[in-house]
């Protein structure tokens, strides 16, 4: 069965699309957790707001989050070292585990099975790698600690463990924070006109914008389709597996993650670009069968992510020919703790206070980095393959995925089902075929 273990746990409400022209203050485009998250802190600040989402809320990336809440995002500080310096650092840990508090936080009074949990990083054969990641953690005084075995069935060269990190349920704490929030759902952009932005029912005047659809949908502007790629990974929910008591994850970006949650051991990994081949569940498949043998299958899913140029997520000001339009994307696999990164600084970004991170996270920061010239080379190379179908996007061709049966575009993610409905952005209409080759 594909749904996540998260499809059935909740009943969210529903709410109307818009029938009319209206005017708000601020306008979130986007219903997943960040847009609801940030629609939530505006309304405790007081400021008008209203989303609109062109499907329904939290029925994308967020349904099939794996949910935890951490400041450990594999060895992104070593990067950020060697890009930025150590003061970047040190103000990426620090903004991540404000977001962890703040979740402790407000789940200390949400019944949405929230745990704190110990977040791991480990290398199967790259200590190095875990030894230049402790380096930068120690320099930046982050709480951590250096381990050489993990409670999972394989040996290790080494990891890093921070402690108290959490897990949750995201849709019962959606479910807690969206009362009295102004949504529209089934309620799509389609552009902007000059004034407005136009919907399929209605146009939207609003001072300012927050462009929150998982990847931006404006090309026009901040060159997204450059400085992202999307990146699928896949997960199956197991009972009669394994009690890990934490949350693991392999520091190579092909490799494996695990966690609870209630009797099922939640598996991951598989990972490949979006529209590549890669290893998919058959690779979960494979490991479940060597090492929980005895394990029942109850779920499975695939889920995503927005990857930037750099690892950190882009949050601010959509481009600087954009005013007062404002963008959260690129979280690059940890969604949970970026949303509410993304709707601290863009709170305040939108009642025109000073934030620290704002610099951290400007998406103008400098976009010379290697993978900007893959992104570059991926697209080129898809925009001269002569074959169809087209991505209505951007006109990259699209390749078949076998194992989830969808069109998949391999230079900024879009998907679509063997019918021709669009399933992931940024495209934003679905694609005309009249066949499939299988």
């Amino acid at each position: 069965m594909i749904n996540s273990v998260w499809n059935n746990s909740v009943d969210l409400p529903r709410f109307d699309s818009l029938k009319r022209d209206l005017k708000t203050d601020v306008l979130i485009i986007g219903g997943g957790f960040t847009g609801v998250l940030l629609a939530y802190k505006l309304k405790e600040l007081g400021v008008q707001c209203a989303l609109v989402e062109a499907d329904t809320i939290c029925s994308g990336v967020t349904l099939n989050t794996t949910a935890k809440i951490t400041s450990q995002h594999s060895l992104i500080y070593n990067k950020i070292y060697k890009d930025y310096g150590l003061e970047k650092a040190k103000l990426y840990y620090k903004s991540n585990q404000e977001a962890l508090e703040e979740f402790k936080l407000k789940c200390k009074n949400i019944d949405c099975d929230f745990e704190e949990k110990d977040s791991v990083v480990y290398s199967l054969n790259r200590s190095d790698r875990i030894n230049d990641e402790s380096e930068v953690l120690n320099k930046i005084n982050a709480d951590f600690e250096y381990v050489k075995s993990v409670p999972l069935p394989f040996n290790i060269a080494g990891a890093i463990k921070f402690k108290n990190q959490a897990q949750f349920n995201p849709l019962k704490f959606v479910e807690a924070i969206i009362k009295d929030l102004k949504i529209y759902e089934n309620t799509k952009v389609l552009g902007f006109d000059g004034e407005a932005f136009v919907t399929d029912s209605g146009r939207i005047f609003s001072n300012k914008t927050v462009v929150a659809t998982h990847f931006p949908i404006f090309n026009k502007f901040g060159l997204y389709p450059l400085k992202l790629y999307q990146d699928r990974s896949y997960v199956i929910a197991l009972k009669d597996a394994q009690e890990v008591n934490g949350m693991y994850v392999d520091e190579n970006e092909t490799g494996l993650s695990f966690r609870n949650y209630k009797d099922m051991l939640l598996l991951g990994g598989g990972s490949h670009r979006t529209g590549k081949q890669g290893g998919n569940w058959k690779e979960l498949n494979i490991f479940r069968n060597h090492y929980y043998p005895y394990s029942k299958e109850v779920c499975r899913w695939a889920t995503q992510d927005c990857m930037s140029l750099d690892h950190i997520p882009y949050i601010g000001e959509y481009s600087k020919l954009a005013p007062n339009m404002f963008v959260a994307t690129g979280f690059n696999k940890w969604g949970m703790t970026s949303s509410m990164v993304a709707a601290n600084v863009l709170c305040d970004l939108i009642m025109g206070n000073e934030n620290e991170y704002s610099e951290l996270y400007s998406p103008s920061r400098k976009i010379f980095h290697p993978q900007l010239f893959t992104n570059i080379v991926e697209s080129t190379a898809n925009i001269l393959t002569p074959t169809a179908p087209r991505c209505p996007h951007l006109g990259c061709a699209l390749k078949w995925n076998s194992a989830e049966r969808s069109w998949d575009c391999s230079c900024h993610g879009s998907r679509f089902t063997a019918d021709g409905k669009l399933l992931d952005n940024p495209a934003t209409a679905d694609l005309k075929i009249k066949h499939r080759n299988q």
